[in-house]
């Protein structure tokens, strides 16, 4: 008999739409949609998808935990063997969504669960630990490398066949450790790696050190009296109603805003498009993640010279640090040629 598959998609991929889509609510289909077409093919006789899930990836965004438990409840009847997400590549709210259904599916059916993404989807991030994740390129052109090796992983993993290394399995380091036993001494190891390293011939290290971003700081401002300072924040601030659309999690735009003449940012007009923690106190007096208030104060006493008159705003939950460089470099741009001193950045 074969396994049965529940698959989850969005809306882009289930044909509904694009982002002018990414609003619609779960729904299931008892078909095959979109990939899972290929997934048919990868699978062949050994597995089959009963349903898709098609959610939109800002519905999801915003509306995690709610828009989980509903899916959940869709699929229980289908009994499914195994679950697979997406792929979803580098599409970071689509990412974030597959690892979410990944992990709630997993705990709440203790089934195998698998994804595919790019290694910089922030969906890597947050649920490798939780779910196989299949290494794919960073867009859809790669369907047809993804697909038969996300099937492959899944059924090794409903056959429970040991799986081996994530390089040879094609899955994302899980950074899970596992104790394994060498007929040499670590030493004797350590020192082969290091004559290859210095032969320049291949060799595998038996544990990546994690790499860390080194930011050097910048020196001091010498002349506060005469510096323009300009707010940037990954808080979300924004004006009321969210006119540029910023997602609430893995943001794939910043904003920016003109703030002439504005003394306070009152919660008529300003508010948070943050969905990574609660919005209350951020909606109901907008100063406290992003300080106009005070620093209009401030540029009053002629403590500086002049606060920017444009703010810059994006949210810093689950975006893919590849999209904050680029938010990064863009708005230093436009603040060096407008002038600016230096930058206050805020967060939550």
């Amino acid at each position: 008999m074969a396994y049965r598959i529940v698959h989850y998609i969005n809306q882009f991929y289930a044909g509904i739409g694009g982002e002018e889509k990414a609003d619609v609510t779960p729904e299931i289909r008892e078909d095959v949609v979109g990939p899972g077409l290929a997934f048919k093919a990868a699978f062949g006789t050994d597995a089959e998808i009963v349903a898709t899930v098609v959610c939109g990836d800002s519905y999801f965004a915003s509306n995690m935990e709610k828009a989980g438990a509903e899916i959940i409840g869709m699929i229980k009847k289908y009994e499914p063997d195994a679950f697979v997400a997406g792929p979803a590549f580098n599409a970071g709210r689509y990412g974030t969504a597959c690892g979410a259904m990944c992990e709630a599916v997993s705990k709440e059916f203790n089934i195998p669960a698998v994804s595919g993404m790019y290694p910089e989807n922030p969906g890597v991030e947050l649920y490798k630990k939780s779910a196989y994740i299949i290494e794919t390129p960073d867009s859809a052109a790669g369907m047809r490398k993804a697909v038969p090796a996300m099937a492959k992983l899944l059924l090794k993993l409903l056959a429970g066949t040991k799986l081996g290394t994530p390089a040879e399995e094609g899955y994302i380091e899980r950074g899970i450790r596992k104790n394994k036993f060498f007929g040499k001494l670590a030493a004797d190891r350590c020192v082969e790696m290091f004559v290859a390293k210095l032969k320049g011939e291949p060799f595998v290290t038996e544990y990546k050190m994690p790499v860390f971003d080194r930011v050097p700081p910048q020196p001091a401002v010498k002349d506060m009296k005469n510096a323009v300072i300009a707010l940037v924040t990954s808080g979300g601030i924004c004006p009321k109603g969210n006119p540029d659309h910023i997602e609430a999690s893995s943001a794939s735009k910043y904003g920016e805003y003109d703030i002439t003449g504005v003394m306070d940012l009152t919660s008529d007009k300003y508010c948070t498009a943050h969905g990574g923690y609660d919005a209350t106190y951020a909606d109901a007096d907008a100063d406290r993640v992003l300080p106009v208030d005070v620093l209009r104060g401030m540029e009053k006493e002629g403590v500086f010279k002049k606060l920017h008159n444009k703010f810059y705003a994006t949210v810093g939950n689950g975006t893919a640090v590849a999209s904050a460089r680029r938010f990064g470099a863009e708005i230093v741009g436009k603040l060096v040629a407008d002038g600016v001193t230096a930058v206050i950045l805020t967060s939550t």
